[in-house]
Parts: C-alpha cells; sequence; structure tokens
C-alpha cells in the first residue's frame, strides 16, 4: 500500500517543512523538551532527519539551519531547564516512537 504522501509534489513537500521550521523558529516558548514529551520529535530531531536527507552539513549546522542560530546560543538565550515532570513525558513518547512507528 502507497502512502499518499509519497505523491505529494517535493516543491510542497519543502514548502510545507520550510513553514514549519520557521513556525519553530517563532515559537521560542515551545521548548525542545516539551516537543519531545508531546509528539516524541523536536527541532534536533529535524536537524537529524536532514541529515539523514542528505545534508552534506555536519550535527552542529545542521541543527544551526534549524534553530535559526548555532546551538550554543540557542541554550544561553533561549532554553529553560527541564523539569523531572517534562524529562519523564519526553522518555514516555520516545518508548513510543520505537513501539509504535513504522518511520
Amino acid at each position: 500500500m502507497t502512502d499518499p504522501l509519497d505523491a505529494l509534489p517535493d516543491a510542497q513537500a519543502a514548502a510545507a517543512f520550510r513553514r514549519l521550521v520557521r513556525h519553530l523558529r517563532h515559537r521560542t516558548d515551545a521548548q525542545n523538551i516539551e516537543l519531545m514529551g508531546l509528539s516524541g520529535f523536536c527541532r534536533n530531531c529535524l536537524a537529524d532527519w536532514i541529515r539523514d536527507a542528505g545534508y552534506e552539513g555536519d550535527k552542529a549546522e545542521a541543527r544551526a539551519l534549524i534553530h535559526g542560530m548555532p546551538m550554543d546560543a540557542w541554550k544561553d538565550r533561549l532554553q529553560t531547564p527541564a523539569t523531572q515532570d517534562q524529562i519523564a513525558r519526553m522518555e514516555a513518547s520516545v518508548k513510543r516512537n520505537k513501539v509504535e512507528s513504522n518511520i
């Protein structure tokens, strides 16, 4: 069975991806730990995925591309400390990725 998403033209998929990344750059209040706890992915995952898709930059360059700034700057300016509750939600969410995902 073919996933209809595979029929989406690359230009439309790329435009949607760029919009998602720009939205996440704007919504700095949505912390990576919260994204991980809710959805099982975050900005850093997007950076890994573009590398998996063939982006030639290293991990730091991919993260800077997604975050809109170097990772150290992001952490210094925008990242808040994670609570134990956030960490627990993230760990439970990531376990679901491994069990339920067919990605």
